[in-house]
């Protein structure tokens, strides 16, 4: 199983009937996560597709590889998954120490944070959430380059783009039309 395709379908069939905090269906998010990841190559984009499904079903990581899932996405996978009893500051400082893991955890943090999907939530939950995910990107986004992370914003969630600046300072590149 080695085309972006393929991992779509398992993702698909493995998040069949599940559905996200504001009720949409659950694919929905993983494709979205992945869709960010894009530009940056078929091993990030696959391990987008299935970034949650070793959480959130009764796959592993042993059955993900057995299906043909080529060994890194897997590792990708493991490095961004939920354990049990670790805080959730801890679980981002360790998903730093893996480029590629960040590089989708920014991309999964970046749906989680767009303000369509923010604005179905309790005001309450919102509100945690929010701080949640900006706390989140305070460690994740100095762990990138600052390309990749514009790259992975601009198409999952634009209104981010204002925070660039405030963790990578002004950009050096010109603004499209000037010379």
């Amino acid at each position: 199983m080695t085309s972006v395709r393929e991992i779509d379908l398992l993702a698909e069939g493995a998040h069949a009937g599940q559905v996200d905090k504001i009720g949409r269906p659950y694919i929905e998010h993983v494709r979205a996560v992945a869709a960010g990841l894009a530009p940056l190559g078929d091993e990030l984009v696959m391990a987008g597709l299935l970034h949650d499904v070793v959480e959130d079903t009764d796959w592993t990581a042993e059955k993900l590889l057995a299906a043909g899932v080529p060994a890194r996405v897997v590792e990708i996978v493991e490095a961004v998954t939920n354990v049990p009893g670790m805080a959730y500051e801890e679980r981002i400082r360790l998903i730093t120490a893996d480029s590629s893991a960040t590089l989708v955890k920014i991309s999964d943090n970046a749906h989680n944070s767009h303000p369509d999907r923010a604005a179905q939530l309790p005001q309450e939950k919102r509100e945690r959430l929010a701080a949640k995910y900006r706390t989140a990107r305070a460690a994740l986004w100095p762990a990138a380059s600052r390309a990749d992370v514009e790259a992975i914003v601009r198409i999952v969630n634009p209104a981010l783009l204002a925070e660039l600046d405030e963790v990578f300072g002004p950009s050096t590149v010109p603004a499209e039309g000037s010379v």
